[in-house]
């Protein structure tokens, strides 16, 4: 009674049910025909501002293979969007949690970048150059720097379900201590805002070369 009421004040459904030949009560159980009988959405527009994947925060555990398989945990946050734009910024920490005074066994990586999506945020494929800076420490070496590349978006449902994202990104480029950094990142949602993620990750400098893998969860808001 109280939704029909809320309808009737904004359209007559008897009307709108002769108007579209359609049930009444079709009417007054679809939020979408509602919405869309009391104004059309601007699809194009959705499309540009409404973006295929989400603000993700991110917790687990990480395996580092080339250093002796040691264990670790990460967290980060990835899209934060700055206002209205396709403008977002992102932030990590990877560690190992070894206490062996082995330096292969230590690992640790921390930076900052922001990213611009060139192409509307709705699209399920979308591509972003991005600049910032991190910090590596591995095997008792140790570099850090301006960190600029290219990260990719594929939207395979929309609305943060599932997607990959492929980065491919270089600390300190065109020093003697340049690192490539390539990862690819899965996620799948378990949940409105909860999502299992999975992570393969490798570092290649003239000299170290290192692997990661991770796995953990990322919260939606």
């Amino acid at each position: 009674m109280v939704i029909t009421t809320a309808i009737a004040e904004t359209f007559n459904v008897t009307e709108k049910s002769q108007e579209l030949d359609l049930d009444p009560s079709i009417i007054e159980n679809s939020p979408v025909i509602q919405k869309w009988i009391q104004e059309i959405p601007d699809v194009s527009s959705q499309i540009l501002h409404e973006p295929s994947f989400r603000t993700r925060y991110r917790f687990g555990y990480s395996q580092f293979p080339s250093n002796n398989n040691s264990g670790g945990i990460f967290v980060g946050v990835e899209d934060i969007f700055i206002g209205n734009t396709s403008l977002t910024f992102s932030a990590n920490y990877n560690s190992d949690l070894s206490n062996s005074s082995n330096p292969q066994n230590n690992r640790l990586s921390v930076g900052a970048n922001v990213q611009y999506y060139v192409l509307p945020l709705g699209n399920y494929v979308n591509f972003a150059p991005m600049v910032g800076y991190k910090y590596i420490e591995t095997n008792d070496y140790n570099t850090g720097g301006i960190n600029v590349g290219l990260k990719m978006a594929f939207a395979l449902s929309p609305n943060g379900a599932a997607d990959i994202f492929f980065t491919q990104s270089f600390v300190s480029p065109s020093s003697n201590n340049e690192v490539g950094v390539t990862q690819i990142n899965v996620g799948y949602a378990i949940t409105k805002n909860l999502r299992l993620s999975t992570e393969i990750g490798w570092q290649n400098s003239i000299k170290q070369k290192d692997s990661q893998v991770s796995i953990g969860f990322e919260w939606m808001p």
